[in-house]
């Protein structure tokens, strides 16, 4: 409950067509809803269409949208370019057994673009892309085990999601992460497969990759993980864990299916990462499902079949389909180095204005992301991984009505997740944003002694 003499900016907004399709929903879906990311509270909003930098839902509800479904939409919603060249599209057809010229386009678009890649092949998510580049580095490697970080996501393979989700009373000690299994019922041979390193603790990852290096095929590394706490990594330890990888013949995978809207080149050349293989998606999909494994021309051998069987074969059905690749091509060429810049420069502005009201109000908050990534703790100290960043029962209880009175404001703010900007928004978008965070600043101390 709200405190009695706090009332919301325009009173609780409308939801009666959203809580109609919650109760449909839950006569088709288990939970209501056929994924477990979306946010409720208690009832998902149902959007009608977006619009540029919003969304208007079926209530006839305005917002300003910062989820993008999940950092995927770098030019927000309805982007003429992709829609006009996707409705040309729909006459020729959707999806061949055949390839087209349109796989090539995008293929070299993103060779062109991302240092590490010089082959490239196509899926249809963000899993299956980490999902190959790990079995790509089996493959290659001849072993089967990997090791990845405390807390990043990295999508549904088994492996790639040990560890994800632990919390105080299952991840271990600080020297030796529990591999925590993502559900119940997981193969015990799955988690003795995966090596859990700390973010940005470079001793503690080099001894225990120097530990299993005879079983290690590679290193799944986000090179800033946002249910990690979206906390930029130390160049002593990304320079550590990438030595350690040659050292001892290990494979480093990045995964970038979020991070590669950092920058023109991705955030591995951000960070000055020289990876094997690197597994991205999203925002290269222009608004449709897309994923994509690239690396060497050696590591990505693996998949060649053209003198025999590969090492490892890959398909799909709708891999490399006319639409998502015409979709990603328009997009991707518009997102030229000056429009990552205009995102570098809003995300730069919005953060540090912040940070400013934090310390206007004497709040206790902090800021992480860059580019045109950032995120709000309920914390006095920045993070610095997975650990620090988890939240007590009372920072999440003040995430959620953060969230909750961003939405009354009429800004979708992600719950405990990266929230992202988008070339569609204006400088009076990013005035939004900091305005309705002052605000909920200024009634803050009410909420704290509510939630407590």
């Amino acid at each position: 409950m709200l405190h009695e003499n706090y009332e919301l900016p325009s009173g609780a907004l409308p939801n009666a067509q959203s809580e109609q399709l919650f109760a449909r929903g839950h006569g088709v879906f288990p939970d209501g809803t056929t994924r477990a990311t979306i946010e409720r509270d208690p009832t998902p909003r149902y959007v009608q269409r977006g619009e540029g930098a919003y969304l208007v839902d079926v209530d006839g509800q305005r917002f300003l949208d910062l989820n993008n479904n999940f950092t995927t939409l770098i030019h927000g919603h309805g982007y003429a370019p992709v829609m006009d060249a996707v409705a040309r599209l729909l006459r020729d057809g959707t999806c061949f057994s055949n390839p087209t010229v349109h796989e090539i386009d995008l293929a070299e678009l993103l060779i062109d673009r991302i240092p590490s890649v010089e082959r490239i092949r196509f899926v249809n998510t963000g899993t299956e892309a980490v999902m190959f580049a790990i079995k790509a580095a089996r493959a290659f490697t001849g072993r089967p085990c990997i090791a990845k970080i405390e807390g990043a996501y990295h999508g549904a393979y088994d492996w790639a999601e040990v560890g994800q989700g632990g919390t105080p009373t299952t991840w271990g000690s600080s020297d030796a992460p529990v591999a925590v299994p993502a559900y119940a019922g997981t193969p015990g041979s799955v988690a003795d497969e995966v090596v859990i390193l700390r973010f940005n603790d470079a001793e503690g990852a080099c001894r225990r990759i120097a530990a299993a290096a005879d079983r290690l095929a590679c290193i799944l590394l986000d090179p800033m993980p946002s249910r990690g706490g979206l906390i930029p990594p130390n160049p002593d330890f990304v320079a550590a864990v990438v030595e350690t990888a040659r050292h001892y013949g290990i494979l480093v995978v990045c995964d970038e299916v979020l991070n590669l809207r950092q920058s023109y080149r991705g955030a591995s050349s951000r960070y000055g990462i020289e990876p094997d293989l690197i597994a991205t998606g999203k925002i290269i999909g222009g608004g449709f499902p897309i994923g994509a494994i690239g690396g060497s021309r050696d590591v990505m051998s693996v998949f060649d079949g053209s003198t025999g069987r590969a090492k490892l074969a890959q398909g799909g059905t709708f891999s490399a389909n006319p639409v998502s690749m015409v979709a990603g091509r328009v997009s991707m060429a518009a997102m030229t180095e000056a429009a990552f810049a205009r995102l570098d420069v809003m995300g730069d502005r919005l953060r540090a204005a912040l940070t400013a009201a934090i310390e206007r109000r004497n709040a206790h908050y902090v800021i992480s992301g860059t580019a045109s990534l950032f995120r709000i703790h309920p914390k006095q100290v920045l993070p610095r991984d997975y650990r620090e960043a988890y939240p007590s029962s009372e920072e999440a209880a003040l995430m959620r009505t953060m969230t909750r009175y961003f939405r009354n404001e009429g800004v979708i703010l992600p719950d405990g997740a990266a929230a992202c900007l988008s070339t569609a928004m204006t400088d009076d978008d990013i005035d939004k944003i900091e305005n309705t965070f002052d605000r909920f600043l200024a009634v803050a101390p009410v909420l704290e002694k509510e939630i407590q």
